[in-house]
């Protein structure tokens, strides 16, 4: 009982302040390309995006995989949080991994949770022409998250080469350039990359203003039991989604503790005093690796630190006092 209280506690100490609007009261247009229900990342990146009051979300797009699944999966989740107003928009399907030895197009176990749902449908625009459409109708205003395979941006680049230079700015969970999984010290093939090597190739050289946070400030970014479980007892609409989402990944995976890869990369404009960047020209290698070429002049930056402890406390601190929902 009385560890019970300290963690009911420590919610009603988190729910004590509110999050305050932008400085200026104007909401930055963030548009979300991902692959949701891959891994549990992608859910909490939406789920920060939703909850931080700074950003205006004009869009969601899914990419790789069976993008139709994973539209299932982001109108549920906008719908259950009172969002369904926001467009979803499916790009195409693609093998599992994409190259000389395709691998076939996994069902994976989050896509359950979006099953038989309806109530809510994706627009009818494909995800490339969707992200031309809103980059064209707001040149210079529209922030892109890109958290999974490039496919739908590489198509984007390849039908309008424009296109993605009228980004305000593009931040990925893309590359690994110092730091591999688990924080090894050689970098490693990363999976957004490897998964689709060409479009990574082709994303890479669109000449789009690209902010990448690749595994050097993403891989050593877990969420922990007692933040988890913080979390899991808010019991409204997202945190019940999140759990849902996150009890089918652990089904799936055998993994219990998430690394928020991709939440990080929406950290990057929400709280930019938490993160060290440096420019740099990245190219695309191999089956997979990204590298920085110092002989060329920069298209890019490279995030380098993040303050891991910080980015946790604000984004738990998001998550616990939301009241997203669907009016009574």
């Amino acid at each position: 009982m009385r560890i019970r209280l300290t963690v009911l506690l420590s919610v009603a100490c988190l729910l004590a302040t509110a999050p305050l609007p932008g400085a200026d009261g104007v909401r930055q247009k963030v548009l979300l390309d991902t692959d949701l229900a891959g891994d549990i990342d992608d859910s909490f990146a939406l789920a920060l995006i939703l909850t931080s009051p700074e950003f205006e979300l004009v869009g969601v797009t899914l990419g790789h995989g069976l993008t139709d699944k994973r539209a299932q999966v982001a109108c549920r989740m906008l719908y259950e949080t009172g969002n369904e107003g926001i467009p979803v928009a499916v790009g195409r399907p693609t093998p599992n991994i994409t190259g000389p030895s395709p691998k076939p197009a996994v069902y994976n176990a989050q896509f359950h949770w979006g099953e038989g749902f309806g109530r809510a449908k994706p627009v009818a625009t494909p995800a490339a022409d969707f992200i031309i459409q809103t980059l064209r109708r707001h040149p210079g205003e529209v922030i892109l998250f890109s958290v999974g395979p490039v496919p739908n941006l590489a198509d984007v680049a390849r039908k309008d080469p424009e296109a993605l230079k009228l980004a305000k700015r593009i931040y990925a969970m893309f590359g690994s350039f110092y730091l591999g999984y688990g924080s090894n010290p050689v970098p490693s093939a990363e999976w957004n990359v490897m998964a689709d090597v060409e479009s990574s190739r082709a994303f890479v050289e669109s000449g789009a203003p690209i902010t990448y946070a690749g595994l050097d400030i993403t891989t050593f970014v877990t969420l922990d039991e007692k933040s988890r479980s913080r979390i899991w007892l808010r019991q409204s609409p997202l945190t019940s989604a999140l759990s849902a989402l996150y009890t089918l990944w652990c089904s799936e995976t055998g993994s219990d503790t998430p690394v928020l890869y991709d939440a990080v990369a929406v950290a990057m404009p929400l709280w930019p005093d938490l993160f060290q960047t440096r420019p740099a020209h990245v190219r695309v290698v191999g089956h997979g690796y990204t590298v920085i070429d110092e002989s060329r002049p920069p298209n890019g930056d490279v995030g380098m630190s993040v303050n891991k402890e910080e980015f946790l406390r604000r984004l738990l601190k998001r998550l616990v006092q939301q009241h997203l929902g669907r009016p009574d």
